[in-house]
């Protein structure tokens, strides 16, 4: 006979984008069938997400998201754990930063999200920047891609091969600046790596498969986040979200327009937990 187990709880400070599988749309259900409660806080809401769906439909969150976070406290609301995504601002960046200090006890995981491919998002500033890394100095865990951690480590982004050496090192400088990084989408020649630093340092490698869709890193942050709940160690929690993701991409037909993200839905009963019945 089980006996429920109250769910841990994540709180979630990231857009909402309506279309195109990516940030809240992906992490909500993701963390659901997890075992875990996700508790959403949009920083903004769009029709669709920025990557080449026209000029989305806008509404800034910040003024909501204020009001939602003390209404959490006053309610004693307790969480397990906070992420953060997208902050399109310095004014959502201190929305984040006032979540860390109502729930000082809670893990604190940022993805500081700024650009990819070798190049910072148009909208990302220096004080942006600036006020990201210092989220991310209070922060337990940093989820970078590689675009994103030279960002944070002060250089011009770059896109070239590295080593596996060259790609543990990335990660390692990161402990300067929080105790514990994965850094994803690392380029391996035929492979694509993540690479961990603090205590639980690894590298793991998957097959580079030719194609790029919006989302997968918050699909990525959503299960390593969902397997670090489930007790899972970082490097394995970070071996299950890598292997998510690929099956996701292989799962989606090669027609697919890959503006609308991966087809990852049919691919979430495997990762519900294990039942326990017996």
């Amino acid at each position: 006979m089980t006996h429920p187990v109250e769910p841990k709880k994540v709180l979630c400070i990231h857009d909402l984008s309506g279309m195109g599988r990516c940030s809240l749309a992906v992490i909500l259900p993701v963390l659901s069938v997890m075992g875990v409660q996700p508790v959403a806080l949009p920083t903004v809401v769009l029709s669709t997400h920025t990557g080449g769906l026209g000029t989305p439909a806008r509404l800034d969150g910040c003024a909501y998201g204020e009001q939602a976070l003390e209404h959490y406290h006053a309610l004693g609301v307790e969480f397990d754990c906070i992420y953060t995504g997208y902050l399109g601002g310095e004014d959502q960046v201190a929305l984040a930063e006032k979540a860390f200090a109502l729930w000082p006890a809670a893990k604190k995981i940022v993805d500081p999200v700024m650009g990819d491919n070798g190049k910072a998002y148009s909208t990302v500033t220096p004080a942006l920047i600036d006020r990201i890394r210092a989220l991310c100095g209070a922060a337990d865990l940093i989820l970078p891609n590689y675009t994103e951690a030279q960002i944070l480590l002060q250089r011009q982004p770059q896109t070239e091969l590295l080593t596996d050496e060259a790609a543990q090192a990335l990660a390692d400088e990161l402990t300067a600046l929080a105790p514990g990084a994965v850094v994803t989408g690392l380029p391996l020649g035929k492979y694509i790596g993540c690479a961990g630093s603090g205590k639980d340092r690894f590298l793991i490698k998957k097959l580079h498969i030719s194609r790029s869709f919006p989302g997968t890193g918050d699909l990525y942050g959503a299960v390593l986040i969902g397997s670090l709940l489930q007790g899972n160690a970082l490097s394995a929690a970070a071996d299950n979200a890598a292997e998510f993701v690929a099956l996701s991409i292989q799962n989606t037909p090669a027609a697919q327009d890959t503006r609308y993200g991966v087809w990852f839905e049919p691919l979430l009963p495997r990762l519900c937990p294990a039942s326990s019945a017996e």
